[in-house]
């Protein structure tokens, strides 16, 4: 890899998404998550290997089912590897230290947090994606959990995308479902 001006940074907001669980035998709870900020920075990258490193910083925000109570730190070693044009697999492996919304009770925990993404472009403007991910901790005294998801992702423009995903439990209790559906839209600017 070849090292790049320090101008190659990205700029990271992750507004609250609005969640709305349904549990069997409870009363369904819906409110907003944390708001997270950060930045990435492109470390360097050949035609087919990149590397990047991230700083996120998850603001105490959201609601009491959904949000945080105290401010959490994640930072991130990023490798994406594509072996074609149309084709890629990223790596990521992180540490955090976050706190769990208050009616999961606030406590503060550190977790290990590895994700594998794998990507196939099979037009310009259309990407398929699966991943795996999980951490070694999903709160304070509990053990590890691992989820699967995949999706779809459409440019819209070149300045606009929108997604689809599904996702699973594979093991443990990360994120307090057994499966969820999801729809976004990103913008560059």
């Amino acid at each position: 890899m070849r090292h790049l001006p320090a101008g190659h940074n990205e700029l990271v907001l992750l507004p609250p998404n609005d969640n709305l669980q349904q549990v069997p035998g409870s009363p369904h709870l819906q409110g907003f998550s944390a708001t997270t900020v950060g930045i990435k920075h492109e470390l360097g990258y050949t035609k087919h290997w990149l590397g990047a490193v991230e700083s996120l910083f998850t603001l105490p925000s959201g609601n009491p089912a959904f949000g945080s109570r105290g401010t959490g730190v994640a930072f991130n070693g990023i490798v994406d590897y594509a072996p074609s044009n149309d084709t890629g697999i990223s790596l990521q492996l992180g540490v955090t230290s976050q706190t769990n919304p208050a009616l999961a009770g606030d406590g503060r925990f550190t977790s290990v947090n590895p994700d594998i993404t794998f990507t196939w472009l099979p037009l310009w403007n259309l990407q398929f994606y699966g991943e795996i991910y999980g951490q070694s901790r999903t709160g304070p005294g509990l053990g590890s959990g691992f989820d699967a998801d995949g999706g779809v992702q459409y440019l819209l423009t070149p300045y606009c995308e929108v997604d689809l995903e599904e996702g699973v439990r594979l093991s443990g209790n990360l994120g307090g479902f057994t499966h969820y559906f999801g729809a976004g839209m990103g913008f560059l600017f």
